[in-house]
């Protein structure tokens, strides 16, 4: 019994969706019919379709895996050790060194491979 009105809820997935795209679509066109109107009022007409539409999306078996997927990446994002200041600092100053360097060497190649081909043609 359990397992047809998961499908019966999980068939009627699409159904949902349509109605997330005609709420967001319907929401777009209303901002643009009421361009007269006051902004204030149509930036709140288009947050309030679409948190309707966001939570009818989450209704939908793909919406709750992304809010599952959402739920663990902030998780994993609490877990990672943030460098300090100083060692940020370090690191940026190393970055730079290496690309001055690179480029010294970048710079020399070219005038070497400038001066042997000038020399070759003329």
């Amino acid at each position: 019994m359990n397992t047809s009105v998961e499908n019966k809820a999980g068939s009627l997935d699409w159904l949902k969706w349509l109605v997330v795209v005609a709420l967001l679509a319907g929401g777009v066109f209303a901002n643009w019919y009421y361009q007269d109107e006051m902004l204030l009022l149509r930036v709140a007409g288009l947050l309030a379709t679409a948190a309707v539409a966001i939570l009818l999306a989450l209704q939908t078996e793909r919406g709750k895996a992304i809010w599952s997927l959402l739920k663990e990446a902030r998780t994993e994002v609490r877990r990672v050790v943030w460098p300090s200041n100083q060692e940020t600092t370090q690191t940026t100053l190393v970055v730079i060194a290496i690309v001055f360097v690179f480029a010294l060497i970048l710079w020399g190649l070219d005038s070497l491979l400038g001066w042997i081909v000038s020399s070759i043609i003329g």
